[in-house]
């Protein structure tokens, strides 16, 4: 009589794929706390006093909260007048990043004209070149035009187009049925307004996708401002961080504690859109006809 043995548990696949789920679990976990160590090193310097962050061995947990640093740190300086200045800075460079970049990819995306592909190319070789290269003429440039000590150097260039951007919205762009133009334009609708009324709506995740990385990188920008600001009145977030690093003693808790206040809008901005971040990030997910 034939009789067939069941498996042992640790022999099903139920068990194998538990195995896996679990091993893939503990590594995702363990790389989640490496890379989240240093933000939690930094929030933990922030609310110790001086004293506990110099002592040996140190301490990965405050032995008591000191929420004062962040106040005291905001009124060693102007602070409120420079995260004023850095928000402006990025809210302008925001909106024509993504005014100037989508109204650029539209063209390479839904009008036909010679050279377009060309053109295209063109616009994406310039992704190759490395910004240190064109930091020096740049200046020269921003100077000649009398543009030094002004917000200019660091406004204009966000109006004047980012190969990046350009490729990412008008691959987006490309996903969206042509009917759509072409129906637009039997209605009388110029370029402009179809760019308006219907490209700009249905490529709203990747124009968050591109607003969030610009602001970000206005954000956090500290090199832009460093070589064309003199003013300490227009100076940003980044630079005023620095007033901190003194020449003989860096004050930590006070440095600590500003870090996390500039890094806290970037965290919170990315967590309400992140949603579309990621959805304007895969550059297919246009509007398929």
């Amino acid at each position: 009589m034939n009789s067939t043995t069941a498996p042992k548990f640790y022999e099903t696949k139920k068990f194998r794929e538990n195995v896996r789920l679990t091993f893939v679990t503990l590594l995702l976990l363990a790389g989640s706390t490496l890379i989240l160590m240093p933000l939690w090193w930094m929030i933990s310097t922030s609310l110790k006093s001086p004293a506990e962050i110099a002592q040996y061995p140190p301490s990965f947990f405050p032995e008591k909260l000191n929420f004062s640093n962040y106040v005291e740190a905001w009124q060693t300086a102007p602070f409120t007048r420079w995260a004023l200045n850095t928000l402006f800075l990025a809210t302008v460079g925001t909106i024509g990043s993504v005014l100037v970049n989508s109204l650029v990819a539209y063209g390479f995306a839904k009008i036909r004209f010679k050279g377009r592909n060309a053109l295209f190319v063109i616009v994406l070789s310039t992704m190759l070149i490395p910004g240190f290269v064109t930091m020096v003429p740049q200046y020269i440039l921003f100077s000649k035009l009398g543009w030094v000590n002004t917000y200019l150097p660091l406004l204009v260039p966000a109006f004047l187009g980012s190969a990046f951007f350009i490729f990412l919205l008008r691959q987006f762009m490309m996903g969206i049925p042509n009917e759509l133009v072409e129906a637009a334009v039997l209605d009388g609708a110029g370029h402009l307004q179809i760019w308006w009324h219907i490209m700009l709506p249905l490529t709203k995740p990747a124009l968050i996708t591109v607003a969030i990385f610009t602001f970000n990188g206005a954000w956090n920008d500290l090199l832009g401002p460093l070589l064309y600001i003199n003013d300490e009145s227009m100076y940003t977030l980044q630079i005023g961080l620095q007033t901190f690093k003194g020449t003989v003693q860096t004050q930590w808790h006070y440095l600590m504690a500003m870090s996390v206040s500039v890094l806290l809008p970037v965290i919170l901005l990315f967590f309400f859109f992140q949603k579309y971040f990621i959805e304007g990030s895969n550059i297919s997910s246009g509007t398929k006809g």
